[in-house]
């Protein structure tokens, strides 16, 4: 219970470090179109997320799929790019509905590209080891209550803005994305493979 309680510590650590906050970005831009009200929509796309990259943490981990890390470094931020532009796209549309059909087939891809990202880092902690199921449970773990812990972050700021101080949603949307880009546009190209 002890290794299972620090690979949840570590996974916590992973997510929530703001050094590594391309994650923090990609589901802050994943929330940003929600409220409390539509809380049903983002615990779908969440968990659409979550059982995506812990599949290709699983892949990578036990060897069943090889990635090319450069790829995947690069490929994280454009996630993030893809799902911001899309809140942009869908709030300036006419009808204010979002595709939610699209958004959850996107965000179980782009959570397959996370995946790997983590697998990466993860091991690396698990290098020489045999037992890998514990300590990824563990991980996997701590990577969804920090999820959890910024989806509710991003929520209350939205309630904040947009039932409290009575920002109209659309701007709420408009400004909080293209503060996601503005960060995003320079981790593309430090990460852009050569």
């Amino acid at each position: 219970m002890e290794d299972f309680l620090f690979y949840v510590e570590l996974g916590l650590g992973h997510v929530l470090d703001i050094n590594a906050y391309d994650h923090i970005l990609f589901l802050t831009a994943l929330a940003i179109p929600f409220t409390f009200r539509l809380w049903k929509q983002i615990l779908t796309l969440v968990t659409i997320f979550t059982v995506a990259h812990c599949l290709s943490l699983a892949f990578s981990v036990y060897e069943i799929v090889e990635v090319n890390v450069a790829w995947i470094e690069f490929l994280i931020p454009i996630t993030i790019l893809v799902t911001a532009l899309f809140n942009v796209k869908e709030v300036l549309k006419r009808n204010t509905t979002l595709n939610f059909k699209l958004q959850s087939g996107a965000t179980g891809f782009f959570g397959l590209i996370h995946g790997f990202g983590f697998s990466n880092y993860f091991k690396m902690l698990m290098a020489g080891e045999d037992n890998k199921l514990n300590p990824l449970l563990g991980f996997a773990t701590g990577i969804e209550l920090s999820q959890i812990v910024i989806i509710i972050g991003v929520l209350l700021l939205s309630f904040l803005l947009i039932e409290k101080g009575s920002l109209p949603k659309k701007y709420f949307v408009l400004v909080t994305s293209a503060i996601v880009i503005l960060i995003t546009l320079p981790m593309i190209y430090n990460t852009w493979p050569v």
